[in-house]
């Protein structure tokens, strides 16, 4: 790569030194850049163009402008329905994830035997298939032979039938996201091993004792980490499809039926991609939104130590 920019440059140096660099550091980025051009940008652009239409993509195309906007805002209560479940889904999700990632990664920093296997444990479901996952807890949430309701049955509790109750089944779902809190959990525990020991030891000397601790130092030290734990919760839990599809295909009546599922059903079950491509894109306004709030306000609570 680096004898083609010489080759392109020419034996006069037509080209200064900098203007060559960037001209080097551009061709490195060329593969990311044609790929990011064709599988993201593209096909953002392309739905986009496909939210103006009525189509099919097989024999109907209108161009109806913004129609379907103005359908899914003021008309679809599904859609509205759908967005309220995703924002419910993301708004208990994303603390309780990241209470409970924290709070394995803690357990797991205090040098406590097999160390590493208990990292494997927690991480393990964060890479096991969504679908297998999904299976897995529909025979816990089974109300008459489900492990959970026989274990709550065990000790004189009568257990609710989650996934086929309207009131349990969006509570379900959030249950079965804290079991995948594994990757945080690792990014936690880097946090952690970041913090200066000589921070505990000055506060152990000025008296501190370990909830101040924990709350004057170990939490301001990884408030960047829990910024960005949480960002990419947010991110993907307002796009939350493969548990609510698996367990209970966005019943009982809509109570699971989220954006993702309900962008599904529209492009892929009646074939209306227009509005399937409308609803995706006001799904992405809503995240980039909820986004740059948490990032935006990172600077009234969020301590960089090299500041």
């Amino acid at each position: 790569m680096a004898a083609f920019v010489r080759r392109m440059t020419g034996r006069q140096q037509v080209l200064s030194p900098w203007l060559r660099e960037a001209l080097f550091g551009y061709m490195c980025l060329t593969p990311w850049l044609v790929g990011f051009l064709a599988f993201t940008a593209g096909p953002m652009l392309a739905s986009f163009g496909l939210s103006l239409l009525r189509t099919n993509l097989l024999t109907v195309s209108e161009f109806v402008g913004l129609k379907w906007y103005n359908d899914l805002i003021l008309v679809d209560r599904l859609a509205t329905k759908a967005l309220v479940n995703t924002a419910y889904y993301t708004f208990a999700m994303v603390p309780l994830a990241t209470a409970f990632a924290l709070g394995i990664a803690l357990l797991l920093n205090q040098g406590i035997k097999l160390q590493g296997l208990w990292r494997m444990v927690y991480y393990l479901p964060s890479v096991v298939s969504g679908v297998a996952v999904s299976l897995l807890w529909w025979w816990l949430y089974q109300p008459d032979m489900g492990l959970i309701n026989s274990l709550l049955g065990q000790i004189g509790i009568k257990g609710p039938r989650w996934i086929y109750s309207e009131a349990w089944a969006m509570p379900s779902l959030i249950i079965m996201a804290l079991w995948g809190s594994g990757g945080a959990m690792l990014i936690f525990l880097a946090g952690l091993r970041g913090i200066p020991t000589a921070l505990y030891e000055a506060a152990e000397m000025d008296g501190a004792g370990p909830f101040r601790s924990f709350w004057n130092i170990t939490i301001p030290m990884l408030t960047p980490t829990i910024l960005f734990n949480m960002v990419m919760n947010i991110i993907g839990s307002f796009q939350v499809f493969t548990q609510a599809f698996v367990l209970t295909e966005g019943g009982p009546n809509n109570a699971t039926l989220t954006m993702v599922l309900y962008i599904y059903r529209k492009a892929f079950q009646q074939m209306y991609f227009g509005y399937a491509s409308a609803l995706a894109w006001v799904l992405f306004v809503v995240i980039l939104v909820f986004s740059l709030i948490a990032i935006r306000t990172s600077g009234y609570w969020v301590y960089y130590a090299g500041e």
